[in-house]
């Protein structure tokens, strides 16, 4: 028996939370990793490590933000804490490694190859894992192919942020980097639920489609303060606010200064 599958149980207003949760985490990971470039090395680790947890973080988050609009008609849904929190753990570590690439390694086309195809294969795992951790009356059937346009989906646009956060300068470049890296990721999930389908086991009646709010509400607490205090610590750091000519980057990096400013001196 096939369940009455429900992803907007809200209406627009999960998937417009969700979509505004992944620009928040793609915007401070854009800024993280613009940061890290700006100054020597002995922050940089530092800095693309905070970029990469806010992009986790925020992908995360939209995830189980459009969850919470999600329903079953025929069955109670529920979710295992230790598989949710471990997609947690699977989208940070795996886009923690594709920053670092690219950040240590700049835009080589290897580099973002590498660093794209790892990214995307964690948003990707995020999701699934994510999914393996619902528990309902019934088993989680998908279409080959859907999924795999998903993955496809995942790793262009990770490929795509990649890119963009150690080639666009500028608060407003990067303000619309991260709306296109929130429509991808979001793109990426609700194709991902497109190849979704719920066979029942046995018969069930309806339960009236409850959503999850109330079971994944408390697991979010976590990680939206901490893409707070991200934000907090971004819009105060004062190289990032002031910014800084692009011809000033190379003496502080220990190379003489252009002519232009040695002219200028004089």
């Amino acid at each position: 028996m096939q369940g009455t599958v429900d992803g907007f149980s809200y209406g627009l207003v999960t998937p417009v939370a969700a979509y505004l949760m992944a620009c928040l985490g793609g915007a401070l990971g854009l800024r993280c990793t613009a940061r890290s470039l700006m100054g020597g090395r002995t922050r940089k680790t530092a800095w693309l490590a905070l970029g990469a947890t806010a992009i986790g973080s925020g992908i995360w988050t939209m995830h189980f933000i459009a969850m919470m609009g999600f329903a079953v008609e025929e069955t109670p849904v529920s979710y295992d804490t230790t598989l949710t929190f471990a997609s947690l753990g699977v989208a940070i570590v795996m886009v923690g490694i594709g920053v670092f690439i690219v950040g240590y390694h700049g835009v080589t086309p290897m580099a973002l190859v590498t660093g794209g195809t790892i990214t995307g294969l964690g948003v990707a795992s995020m999701h699934y894992l994510g999914m393996a951790g619902m528990r309902l009356r019934g088993q989680l059937l998908y279409d080959t192919p859907t999924v795999a346009l998903s993955v496809v989906i995942a790793v262009v646009a990770a490929t795509a942020a990649l890119w963009a956060a150690v080639s666009i300068r500028g608060f407003l470049p990067s303000l619309g980097a991260s709306l296109v890296m929130g429509l991808a990721v979001s793109g990426m999930h609700y194709t991902g639920m497109a190849a979704l389908s719920v066979h029942l086991h046995g018969s069930t009646g309806p339960t009236g489609g409850q959503p999850s709010t109330m079971l994944l509400a408390p697991m979010l607490v976590g990680p939206v303060v901490f893409l707070v205090l991200a934000g907090v610590v971004v819009m105060f750091d004062p190289l990032l606010v002031a910014g800084r000519p692009d011809w000033q980057r190379p003496a502080e990096a220990g190379v003489p200064r252009p002519a232009r400013e040695t002219s200028q001196r004089r």
